[in-house]
């Protein structure tokens, strides 16, 4: 009989695999002008270059190539011991699905296909803060009820979403939904190419959301949609990125609240001064085609490791807001000053990665 139980153990452990993993970042952050008095704050505050999270994925191997697998993982803000993404309970990704050499497909939700691609393509890779965020809050964008293909062929990666139902907030904790007869309310789709070889990377994503029925001004009649291109090169220890994207959108427009159109660039950079001390460098450029909603921001980051899982940082930022923009270090949504105020933030914290 304990033979028996050994082998059905091996057994099960050559077929599939459940992974317990997560994130723990917190730090001290200072700024300036963060509310309407255009006072100081200075807080602790979690998920700086990386969301604190933790989580389980798992593969079980079905045989002739093909594979099932699962993720579920969960946003929490470690200064305070609290769930993050509303109180979700995996408000970060929550998929299965199926893989195989001609790619894999997942249901559930996940990451829009700008996050999963634009991480590798921003010098402060897409992080909570003073990140490429700070411009546009979808490059870290994630939807419920997607449908996701994901193939990789050498150097090339092709992906594709279609999102049911986005899962836009309606106010006391709802999300939208699918809604009979109406299939285009909250609907999100996109799709991304990246092609890496050698020491060039680049890619072009196409993100498209449609208008939520059940919120003021809103019909499903109206769309947003982004096109991003970006591209690498990297030296022995140095690595540049640059990289553009496109918005063009009506959801939630008025007579008061016009249309978007505007335009986001990025140039960076990132160094290895030692073995263990990294230097990265990232410019933003915000040109707001309909208003006087521009805005331009620059960081600064040292990054030092002491194993491969636990590292320290400080990092540093600046934001000039043109008359009509109210844009924050932390986000669009951050609260500071009147349109038009500016600000400095500088963060210091300690990663740790199990």
């Amino acid at each position: 009989m304990a033979v028996t139980a050994l082998a059905w153990t091996v057994a099960a452990q050559a077929q599939g695999s459940v992974t317990l993993y997560g994130v723990a970042d917190v730090g001290v952050e200072f700024l300036t002008h963060a509310d309407t008095g255009n006072h100081s704050l200075t807080r602790m505050a979690s998920g700086n270059l990386s969301g604190s999270r933790w989580g389980m994925r798992g593969t079980e191997d079905l045989g002739g190539g093909l594979q099932a697998l699962f993720v579920l993982e969960s946003g929490f803000d470690i200064d305070a011991g609290t769930s993050a993404q509303g109180g979700r309970l995996f408000g970060r990704q929550a998929f299965t699905g199926l893989s195989s050499s001609y790619g894999r497909v997942t249901l559930g939700h996940q990451n829009n296909i700008l996050y999963d691609i634009l991480i590798n393509y921003d010098a402060m890779a897409v992080s909570p803060r003073y990140s490429i965020f700070m411009m546009d809050a979808m490059t870290a964008g994630r939807y419920d009820n997607t449908a996701k293909y994901t193939g990789k062929f050498g150097g090339l990666t092709v992906t594709g979403l279609y999102a049911f139902a986005r899962g836009t907030s309606l106010g006391g904790g709802a999300l939208a939904s699918e809604i009979p007869g109406d299939p285009g309310s909250d609907r999100a789709m996109s799709a991304g190419v990246e092609y890496s070889t050698g020491n060039i990377g680049m890619t072009v994503i196409y993100d498209e959301q449609q208008g939520t029925r059940g919120l003021a001004g809103q019909s499903s009649a109206q769309r947003d949609r982004r096109l991003a291109v970006a591209a690498t090169y990297t030296w022995t220890q140095a690595k540049v990125f640059a990289g553009y994207r496109w918005l063009n959108g009506d959801i939630g427009a008025t007579t008061a609240l016009p249309a978007r159109r505007a335009d986001l660039f990025w140039i960076g950079a990132s160094y290895q001064l030692t073995p263990a001390l990294t230097m990265s460098g990232a410019g933003y450029l915000l040109n707001d085609r309909h208003g006087n909603g521009d805005a331009w921001s620059a960081a600064l980051l040292l990054d030092y490791a002491f194993s491969k899982r636990t590292d320290v940082y400080a990092q540093v930022a600046y934001i000039s807001n043109d008359d009509g923009a109210r844009i924050g270090l932390n986000g669009p949504s951050t609260t500071i000053g009147a349109a038009g105020t500016n600000q400095f933030g500088a963060v210091a914290g300690v990663r740790h990665k199990f």
